[in-house]
Formats: structure tokens, C-alpha cells, sequence
């Protein structure tokens, strides 16, 4: 148990500081454009590293998965919004699924 409280506490001061060091350590705005495009785009790239996997293995098949990914990417190329592409994808799981 006293185990448990030292894997919290380490976890609370890991958190605490990655919020806090990049404020009290960064004073001035960053003016590097390849550090300020690296930024910008860190969210985007954990929410997707994030997203993946579940994409494709929250189906039966990984095919499946893999099939509504393909559609609703070509969807939101071609100017889909956000509830059309979770439609397409979500039909398009339950036809592969019920294929497959």
C-alpha cells in the first residue's frame, strides 16, 4: 500500500512539472518558426497517436477499421463535417461487420 502513495506522488509531480516548468522557465515569446510549428501541432499529433489504435481494433475486424478510417478521411478531404464523417464511418463499420 505505502508503495501505491509513492507511484501517486510521482505521477502528481511529474504532472505538476510539465505545467509549470514551461511557464516559469520560458519568459519571452518563441520566435524560432520550427519550434513554433512543432507546438503548434504537438495536440494534434497525440490526440491521433492516441485515436488510432482504437479506430481499428473497436470493430470486429481490423478491416473494417481500417476501411471507415479510408472513407471518412476521403470524406473530410472532399469537405465532410464532422457529424457526416461519424455517420459514414460508423455505416461503414456495420456493413463491413456484418460482411466480413
Amino acid at each position: 500500500m505505502k508503495n501505491n502513495y509513492i507511484y501517486i506522488a510521482v505521477m502528481a509531480g511529474v504532472s505538476f512539472l510539465i505545467r509549470v516548468l514551461p511557464m516559469t522557465v520560458i519568459r519571452k515569446q518563441i520566435k524560432s518558426r520550427f519550434l513554433r510549428s512543432f507546438l503548434f501541432y504537438v495536440p494534434y499529433v497525440t490526440l491521433a497517436v492516441m485515436t488510432f489504435p482504437a479506430i481499428i481494433t473497436a470493430s470486429m475486424h481490423p478491416l473494417s477499421g481500417a476501411v471507415a478510417l479510408a472513407a471518412g478521411i476521403i470524406l473530410a478531404w472532399f469537405g465532410g463535417g464532422l457529424f457526416p464523417v461519424a455517420i459514414l464511418c460508423s455505416v461503414t463499420v456495420f456493413v463491413f461487420d456484418a460482411l466480413l
